[in-house]
């Protein structure tokens, strides 16, 4: 009960939700109405302080309040008289003749995709426009309810659907005791959205990886603090994910704009506090986000690379950075912590569009060294890069400062599907200076 608390439904408990009409064969359906009903004192008991304030407002506007639950009919509708709602709609037993369940439902199991067909059935059985209507829920699963209403209301959401508000733009109210007025909020820049998204990092999460880290110690406790890394994979942002995870701290990422324009995925980085960067256009706007960020004390990730080297340059042991973290430390005096990244791209290739998901009997290894502070001097945003990049090299294993001439597969490796370009030509792709 503490996981589903915790979690909220998941696919395999429901499930088994949905078996239960199996198991409720042969039973009086009188009982369970009669257990259902002393149920429902205690359950009146434990709804959330502010939730009648929010019935009695609707009410008095004349629209009614009509619960929609997966809970099966006859064990919901006690607590819905209690609580004078107008209707219930519920999943339905089928009753036999002499009052015991048949075994088998009476209609839709009032899930998901399931539960707004059903409120679209009875919407339309009693003239109601669902674009004129309200719904609020806690479960990701409801999706499809709030999405199909004109006012969606998010509440005290399980962890997924915390995300799915942030990402839908989607209010989200607290009717808890200490949820104050109960007044909604859009999650915009959301710590709390962060630290849930970190939650879910632990390395467990990521069976098709093991991780070998150290040095978290050097990540300030407090503070503004600028985060760097060298970039092999797509997996790069989720290994340092990972790591930081082990403090109490969050942190920003800058991240290309396609991350920010792709469905969803980017409406949820920029819930996050993501930082877009257009590249190629020379812009400060993301320098300036990104420093704004520091003076409040907040971290921000960067990957001067810019970009996972292609090709031949994915193996050159002198790695060379863009300018923008080593300006964003003159500009707002925060530490460079340095992490050097190796590995990861055994997890995800540059020319795999997934991470290999399914190696999980003999997973890849994903070493992250965190190092101390880099001593930067603020006058030459070169020189500075410089440093920065040597303290990544120093922080990579022995093999990475070995020149290495790839295989035909190793190259293969290194280049993004489909790739067409000049292989001789990407060791002067990248860096420039922005």
């Amino acid at each position: 009960f503490r996981l589903f608390n915790t979690i909220g439904e998941t696919l395999p408990s429901m499930a088994l939700a949905r078996q239960a009409v199996a198991l409720a064969k042969g039973k009086s359906q009188e009982a369970v109405q009669a257990a259902a009903s002393i149920a429902a004192e205690r359950l009146l008991e434990m709804i959330q302080p502010l939730a009648a304030a929010l019935f009695d407002e609707h009410r008095a506007a004349g629209r009614p309040v009509v619960m929609a639950t997966t809970t099966p009919h006859d064990m919901v509708k006690p607590l819905a008289d209690l609580l004078g709602l107008d209707d219930v709609i519920a999943t339905k037993y089928r009753v036999n003749e002499d009052g015991t369940y048949h075994g088998t439902l009476d209609g839709p199991f009032v899930w998901s995709a399931g539960k707004l067909a059903a409120v679209r059935a009875w919407a339309d059985a009693h003239g109601i426009d669902l674009a004129a209507s309200y719904a609020y829920s806690d479960s990701v699963y409801d999706t499809p309810l709030l999405a199909a209403v004109g006012f969606p209301f998010v509440v005290n959401p399980d962890p997924r659907m915390a995300m799915m508000a942030a990402a839908r733009r989607w209010p989200t109210i607290d009717l808890s005791e200490g949820g104050g007025s109960g007044m909604t909020r859009i999650p915009v820049v959301n710590l709390e959205i962060q630290r849930l998204a970190l939650s879910f990092t632990h390395p467990l999460f990521f069976p098709y990886a093991k991780f070998d880290i150290d040095g978290v110690e050097n990540i300030p406790a407090t503070g503004p603090a600028i985060i760097v890394g060298n970039h092999r994979s797509y997996f790069d942002p989720m290994a340092m994910a990972v790591t930081i995870a082990r403090t109490d701290r969050t942190v920003r990422f800058l991240g290309k704009k396609e991350v920010f324009d792709a469905p969803i995925v980017g409406q949820i980085a920029a819930a996050m506090g993501g930082i877009r960067v257009d590249r190629g256009t020379g812009s400060d706007e993301p320098l300036k986000a990104a420093a704004e960020a520091l003076e409040r004390g907040d971290m921000v990730a960067v990957m001067p690379q810019g970009t996972i080297p292609r090709g031949k340059a994915f193996f050159d042991p002198k790695l060379k950075g863009r300018w923008g973290a080593a300006r964003l430390a003159a500009m707002t005096g925060a530490p460079v912590i340095p992490i050097g990244l190796w590995g990861t791209e055994k997890v995800w290739p540059r020319s795999a569009r997934l991470p290999n998901v399914l190696n999980i009997v003999d997973p890849p290894t994903v070493t992250i060294r965190v190092g101390a502070a880099v001593p930067l001097k603020h006058q030459s945003p070169d020189a500075d890069t410089k440093r920065i990049m040597k303290a990544l090299m120093d922080l990579l294993p022995p093999e990475s400062r070995v020149k290495h001439e790839p295989t035909e597969e190793e190259l293969a490796a290194a280049l993004p599907r489909g790739y067409k370009g000049d292989v001789d030509a990407e060791p002067r792709r990248r860096p420039g200076t922005d």
